[in-house]
Parts: structure tokens; C-alpha cells; sequence
């Protein structure tokens, strides 16, 4: 959902798919030269998995490439996920328009 409504909202993206691992994400990053990533996890496990993206972003050079992030992360979570470079977490409710305003705001082209 967030994909289409960013892509409606005039920006170009590039989905991945589900069940990629970082590695995966930042060379698909690199490859189209991406301006941002924006990650979701449903599964729990992004307290691992945002920060080692931002982590593999800052070892390519790719350390201006803004991180967002959403799923079902909680609350007590959020400091050490901006701690570690996201920019922003969305969570479920967060309405579509929030999440494009703050894209349009917040991600310079390069």
C-alpha cells in the first residue's frame, strides 16, 4: 500500500518484494541508485534488520540514503531504531498521506 501510494504521489519506486535480506535491499539500493529506502517488518525482527541495512548503507557509502521505516514496532523500540539512522517510523494506522508528505519533506533527491 505504501509502495502505490508514494508512487502516486509522483515518486519513482522500486519494490523489492517481501523476505529480502539486507544485503539483498542495499544492493538493490546501489544498483538504482536510490534516494531512500523505506522498510517494513512485521515479523519482530526489525531491531535487527533496520539497523543492518543503515549499517550496510554507511559501509558502501551510501550513508546520505534516508532510512524509514513502519510494521509492528513498539513504542520502547523507537530510540534505539533512530539511535541506529532511521529517520522515521510509520505504524499501522499511520494515514498514506503522513507517510508522502513526510517522503516529499524529508527525502532530498540527489
Amino acid at each position: 500500500m505504501i509502495a502505490r501510494a508514494l508512487r502516486d504521489a509522483g515518486h519513482e519506486v522500486v519494490y523489492t518484494g517481501l523476505h529480502q535480506t539486507p544485503e539483498q535491499i542495499v544492493e538493490a539500493a546501489s544498483q538504482e541508485d536510490v534516494d531512500a529506502i523505506g522498510l517494513s517488518v512485521l515479523s519482530g525482527a526489525h531491531a535487527t534488520l533496520f539497523p543492518k541495512v543503515v549499517e550496510l548503507l554507511r559501509e558502501r557509502g551510501m550513508g546520505d540514503v534516508v532510512v524509514f521505516g513502519g510494521g509492528i514496532i513498539p513504542e520502547q523500540d523507537r530510540p534505539a531504531l533512530e539511535e541506529a539512522g532511521l529517520a522515521a517510523i510509520f505504524t499501522p494506522g499511520t494515514p498514506l498521506t503522513e507517510i508522502t508528505d513526510w517522503v516529499e519533506s524529508h527525502v532530498p533527491e540527489r
